[in-house]
């Protein structure tokens, strides 16, 4: 929302000055800030856990996917980046194939990309052929034992180049998942909170027939100031506590953040930021859309 936005910067003295406290403690702050990023979301996607970072955020995922599946194994896309936790780096191709390279547990799906990618504009039907690659990275999983606990997806792969997956993907994706059991983990840490300015969330773009499992926030969630967040269902979520080992973060969900966090979320709406998004977008595009008419250097614009 810009930087040192003059409400994020009140919100945070105003709740600085006062007792903080950390999240063993309850908190109005931190009970309004669920209840209005709820709003945003799918009612299924109901209980939040709050953190200090992305990185810490699908790390969390990842243990509530693998606790709620009693499975291990995880599928992401090509040239993906979860963040620099060791959990995550083993997840993220961008990283580890320059350091230790594949687990055995981690398995590789082509960006459904349909400009550069294997299936392109001009096949007859993209989506399901890259989700039947989905489909059979699941199935040579299962040849060796191994059981898929979730995929793993940014809703707009960002390092991978921007990429927007066909509508429907996730659908089909979803569909092959959860029928080896798995669950399916969308990435909003650098593409929610408006960014995409049709939807709120980048996953919505799909189609309102999508809800993920598992949502995780991050960077734009507090504007500059440390906070995350992963939101799932009951189920997963008391999955997870059936463990008997209670969630803990200090400072994640604190007073502060969630100050920060319910400003953010004024100043978007307040400010019709998803809307200016909207626009500005469209300008732009409709703009470079035509520089590509122009220039046959230009392959794509997005």
């Amino acid at each position: 929302v810009g930087h040192c936005h003059p409400d994020i910067v009140k919100a945070a003295h105003e709740q600085n000055q006062l007792l903080n406290t950390n999240s063993r403690y309850l908190h109005d702050n931190l009970v309004d800030y669920a209840e209005r990023l709820s709003k945003t979301l799918p009612e299924k996607l109901n209980t939040f856990y709050f953190l200090n970072s992305g990185s810490e955020a699908n790390d969390l995922a990842l243990r509530l996917a693998r606790q709620y599946t009693k499975h291990e194994d995880v599928i992401v896309l090509d040239h993906a980046y979860h963040g620099h936790l060791t959990s995550l780096i083993d997840i993220s191709p961008y990283k580890f194939r320059h350091l230790e390279g594949q687990k055995e547990w981690v398995h590789v799906a082509p960006v459904p990309d349909t400009y550069r990618g294997l299936y392109r504009e001009d096949h007859e039907d993209s989506v399901t052929a890259y989700a039947n690659e989905v489909k059979n990275i699941i199935e040579q999983a299962q040849e060796r034992d191994r059981k898929i606990a979730a995929f793993f997806v940014e809703s707009l792969p960002s390092v991978g180049g921007q990429i927007i997956p066909p509508a429907g993907y996730f659908q089909k994706v979803a569909e092959h998942v959860h029928k080896a059991g798995g669950v399916f983990i969308a990435d909003e840490i650098q593409v929610g909170f408006g960014r995409v300015g049709k939807h709120f969330w980048a996953f919505q773009l799909q189609g309102e027939d999508f809800i993920p499992d598992i949502v995780t926030m991050g960077k734009p969630i507090g504007n500059g100031h440390p906070i995350a967040c992963v939101v799932t269902t009951k189920e997963i979520a008391e999955a997870f506590a059936a463990t008997g080992v209670e969630y803990f973060n200090t400072f994640g969900g604190n007073p502060v953040s969630c100050a920060i966090g319910l400003a953010v979320l004024d100043v978007i709406e307040k400010q019709h930021l998803q809307t200016h998004a909207n626009e500005v977008g469209n300008f732009l595009m409709k703009l470079l859309k035509e520089q590509k008419i122009k220039h046959p250097i230009i392959g794509d614009v997005r």
